[in-house]
């Protein structure tokens, strides 16, 4: 079921507009059933509510493990830095439509469904374009978003952009990028996943990075690249039809909401781990009120459908992910 709440005013159970109420609510929950089914958004975020106005997101650095102490030795003490924090802060968001008197005098059914169809499209649309524009603020370059005239922090806990040839060190380590160069390829996406695995933590520990899923926009070029690289168990540009690597290792994401925040001719994809996301919040969505909707009478005897939602999303941890296909950026092959 569709994670939407109803509430129906006093003065409708009695009125012209009372018969009207739960078929359209029937409706609409459905409609939102479908569009949760097809959302991207869970495999590209680590989904979570919150009951707070912002939250916050911090970090420990591993510690160094155990020593060798001999017989009857001293234990020693181990001990941790904290990393960098983001915090979070939720964003109101509203709309509403209405239905007239005389759409519901005259019993017109098709309107009245186009309507609340286009309403509780609108707000799922919003989501995947939201989510999609802070993915394609990260791959700008950027570490603000302004979508729909309001601004919004899309920096990592770090400060730099989630996507960054410098990410860096807590403690002092060394600068690590996840923005690499080179185009997508067979193996180009060997060498992103292996600098993903080698990515290190605030004290220089080896992670547990090991990505499962590509991600790109609606891009025939790079569709027809990714399926090529990865959609047969034998490699068809060796003589000998040698065993293909990448064939069956990947989950693909297609995500069509993407290509408005795409600069046109480029061809950015990327590489994410969705278990470490889960685990360590990389790419971070919050729900903290889910949908609303609030049915009353206007002045004009219209019925005013009104939505309420407060959500917001950004960046964490950006060891989750690395992107690719970005000119100027970090050179992997030759």
């Amino acid at each position: 079921m569709a994670n939407i709440t109803f509430t129906e005013g006093s003065g409708l159970q009695n009125s012209i507009f009372g018969k009207s109420q739960e078929p359209l609510k029937l409706f609409i929950e459905k409609r939102g059933e479908s569009f949760e089914q097809q959302s991207m958004l869970p495999q590209l975020f680590h989904m979570s509510g919150s009951s707070h106005w912002a939250e916050k997101f911090s970090a420990l650095t591993a510690m160094d493990g155990f020593r060798p102490v001999g017989e009857n030795g001293a234990y020693p003490t181990d001990g941790q830095v904290e990393g960098y924090e983001k915090v979070l802060e939720h964003t109101t968001w509203k709309d509403q439509f209405a239905l007239s008197r005389e759409i519901v005098d005259d019993a017109k059914i098709v309107d009245l469904r186009r309507r609340s169809a286009a309403f509780v499209a609108g707000y799922y649309r919003t989501r995947e374009k939201f989510g999609a524009a802070v993915y394609g603020g990260g791959i700008a370059g950027q570490t603000a978003l302004t979508f729909r005239e309001q601004s919004f922090d899309i920096a990592g806990a770090d400060g730099k952009c989630v996507f960054a040839t410098d990410h860096p060190s807590k403690s002092g380590g060394a600068a690590q990028s996840n923005r690499f160069a080179d185009a997508f390829s067979s193996d180009a996406l060997m060498a992103v996943e292996s600098a993903m695995q080698d990515f290190r933590g605030d004290n220089g520990e080896v992670l547990d990075v090991s990505p499962d899923t590509i991600v790109i926009p609606n891009d025939y070029t790079l569709k027809k690249a990714v399926f090529a690289a990865i959609g047969a168990d034998k490699d068809p540009a060796s003589a000998n039809n040698a065993a293909n690597y990448n064939f069956g290792r990947w989950n693909v994401v297609v995500w069509q909401y993407l290509n408005q925040y795409v600069s046109a001719g480029t061809h950015p994809w990327i590489l994410l781990d969705r278990r470490y996301n889960e685990e360590y919040g990389g790419a971070v969505w919050l729900d903290r009120v889910k949908l609303e909707i609030r049915s009353e009478l206007a002045g004009n005897d219209a019925n005013l459908w009104k939505g309420y939602a407060r959500f917001t999303a950004g960046f964490n941890d950006w060891r989750f992910a690395a992107l690719g296909g970005i000119a100027g950026a970090t050179q992997l092959l030759s």
